[in-house]
């Protein structure tokens, strides 16, 4: 027997998900938002009645998931390589000449598109429906963020056939949404997003998915695979698929017989591109034939059979009307030039960095100057020169004292960074706490900007050991908070407590400690106390820790402020020690390099088993270097461990060397 109520729900969402693709895919909308509100709402109303009928693809489920503990990290289907850039003609006129010679072909035939600021992402399709959605990460290795990118409405819930696909492409901020966010967040006392591709990036990756939708982002599609592989034998054709298929294409895309051909799409675009929704800084540019693709490859980075031209940054001339200094995460007080306001590539442009003292130096720049400045990648703005010094003009004079805490500022020999001594300084506090809890560091999800700038703001968080003092009454009054997502903050915050030493070293933000150095010593001292009371010569006894870094961590630990710091952290039970670095063990005296893609094993798990055995892995290359171990697509350490002599073992060779006595 026919079922209404049924039919009806599927009626609807066929009609709903075809005004979805006319609105967000074609930009030819036929209804209203309220004519399309009431479709929606009737839907909801029925499902809500019919429980059963609710499917992962109806439309009413683009908002549904609920805030996540975290990010789960998935390997690629195949490797997410980025292009090698072109910055001239002449350059994409060597490319064009290198590809035909590879290929023994005078003319080859290119597809360009409209290079497009964003955050890469791969969506993959299991039975026509939108099962999992990866970032890119290392190109290697992304995060899923499936629950975020279903309220992406230029992706699809579902494909018009039960198709085992993955759609890689593009996730932007128009311009226009762009500056409705900042609106938004300036609105509530929160700083301006300082591009649209950061502001892009920050929605993808929050726990809460409700936060992703109100961002309002879009997703082109530039790339159609099945088991990482291209399904059509041009370029071009999986592009027209793509957009068969339901995804948003860019339009703005021509496939080229030859370099002249190219030349003018590139041309073309250059001044015409104000014209836009969107940023774009480039084009990309790609052999048509994929045969032909895999006949060329890749390098260690890059394929052969792409490239992005970058536009030349967009000059202005104005007038430096005063020089404000910025405190950054790790101290370092940044002067930041204050603009005339003036428009540069479609954006005024009101305040540029000015680096540190030796770049004001260098430019011969003072307060009153007109200068000529520019978009750097179209994105940052900078003082490229001094064009007329002012007859009043007045020299910067960096301060003595922070000028947000009063605390005094160092400058080490050899470094052009002045820097604020306080960890607690307000203004470096916020920045702190976001590397504090970092993926790569304590990894405590769901403290994203937002919620860091009201704990800062509202003074429950004063010193990153706040963070571990924090209760559910505290979270639950914040903006954009439930219970559900503040328990699950509040545990991730618990769990971090567990990190290991060399991330602990990592999240106190020393200057010139990153995680490379960090994990360094803590296998070298086994303790962040010793690491404290360590003079400067024990702490270069350390493998890649030389005078610069030393100084550094020697001057850190002996302000009173951070050792207070680390007495906090002690007491809310953080991990202070670990088991010190094996002293023997079957490869014992051994150093070792990593290259490529290893078959089962991470580099970071690679790198671990090597130095449980006794091994040293270093990052580079010398004829110390007793073996390398190299995996798929090799990087160039490959070719330099041949001219060293140094032998190459792959991964089978490495576990026999780990299991030998």
């Amino acid at each position: 027997m026919s079922d209404p109520i049924a039919n009806e729900v599927l009626q609807l969402r066929r009609e709903i998900e075809r005004h979805d693709h006319l609105y967000y895919v074609l930009d030819s909308p036929e209804l209203s938002d309220p004519e399309y509100d009431g479709l929606l709402r009737r839907l909801r109303f029925l499902e809500e009645r019919r429980p059963e009928l609710v499917t992962p693809d109806s439309p009413t489920q683009r908002v549904g998931g609920k805030p996540r503990e975290g990010f789960v990290r998935v390997a690629h289907s195949s490797a997410m390589l980025s292009l090698d850039n072109a910055y001239s003609e002449g350059e994409l006129a060597d490319f064009d000449r290198r590809v035909r010679e590879l290929a023994g072909r005078d003319q080859i035939e290119y597809v360009t598109e409209l290079k497009l600021d964003g955050l890469s992402l791969a969506v993959h399709y299991s039975d026509g429906l939108l099962g999992r959605a990866i970032t890119r990460g290392d190109g290697a290795v992304g995060e899923e963020v499936t629950e975020n990118a279903r309220t992406i409405r230029s992706i699809p819930l579902r494909l018009p056939e039960p198709f085992a696909i993955e759609a890689r492409g593009e996730v932007i901020l128009t311009r226009t949404e762009f500056q409705r966010a900042n609106r938004d967040r300036l609105d509530q006392d929160l700083p301006a997003f300082a591009n649209p591709r950061n502001a892009a990036a920050g929605a993808l990756r929050v726990l809460d998915p409700t936060i992703t939708a109100q961002r309002r982002l879009d997703f082109y599609a530039y790339l159609l695979l099945a088991n990482g592989a291209p399904t059509e034998p041009l370029h071009a054709g999986a592009l027209d698929r793509l957009g068969a298929l339901g995804f948003k294409v860019n339009t703005h895309r021509r496939t080229c017989q030859g370099l002249p051909e190219v030349l003018d799409f590139i041309r073309h675009w250059e001044t015409h591109r104000e014209a836009l929704p969107y940023d774009t800084d480039g084009v990309v540019v790609k052999v048509n034939d994929v045969a032909l693709q895999q006949r060329l490859g890749w390098t260690a980075r890059f394929p052969r059979w792409a490239i992005a031209y970058k536009y030349a940054a967009q000059q202005a001339t104005t007038t430096v009307l005063d020089i404000t200094v910025n405190v950054g995460r790790t101290g370092v007080l940044t002067p930041t030039a204050i603009l005339q306001p003036v428009p540069v590539g479609g954006v005024t442009v009101s305040r540029a960095t000015l680096h540190n003292e030796d770049e004001i130096a260098r430019l011969g720049l003072q307060i009153g100057d007109g200068v000529l400045i520019e978009r750097s990648g179209d994105v940052i703005p900078k003082v490229v020169r001094v064009e007329s010094p002012a007859p009043d003009r007045r020299p910067f004079v960096m301060p003595t004292t922070c000028p947000v805490c009063g605390s005094p500022v160092t400058r080490q020999e050899g470094e052009v960074a002045v820097r604020c001594v306080n960890t607690d300084c307000p203004a470096r506090l916020k920045e702190s706490i976001l590397h504090f809890s970092g993926r790569r560091v304590m990894n405590i999800d769901g403290l994203g900007e937002v919620l860091v700038h009201q704990l800062v703001d509202r003074g429950l968080v004063q010193s990153v050991s706040d963070l571990y003092h924090l209760t559910l009454e505290d979270l639950l009054p914040l903006e954009r908070m439930g219970e559900t997502l503040a328990s699950k903050i509040l545990r991730n915050i618990d769990n971090s407590r567990s990190a290991s030493l060399d991330r602990v070293i990592h999240a106190l933000g020393i200057p010139m400690v990153g995680e490379r150095t960090a994990q360094i010593l803590a296998r070298h001292f086994g303790s962040l106390d010793k690491i404290a009371q360590a003079s400067a010569d024990d702490l270069q006894r350390a493998e890649e820790v030389g005078p610069r870094v030393a100084e550094a961590i020697r001057s850190f630990c002996s302000e009173p402020r951070n050792r207070a710091l680390l007495e906090r952290l002690r007491a809310a039970g953080l991990e202070f020690e670990q088991q010190a670095a094996p002293t023997s063990g079957p490869l014992e005296g051994l150093t070792f390099a990593l290259t490529g893609t290893l078959p089962t094993l991470s580099r970071e798990a690679a790198t671990q088993r090597i130095q449980a055995a006794g091994g040293k892995v270093t990052s580079s290359i010398s004829k110390k270097t007793r073996y390398l171990v190299a995996g798929g697509d090799p990087g160039s350490k490959l070719d330099k461990a041949r001219s060293l002599g140094v032998e190459v073992i792959d991964e089978a060779a490495l576990l026999g060397l780990l299991q030998s006595n």
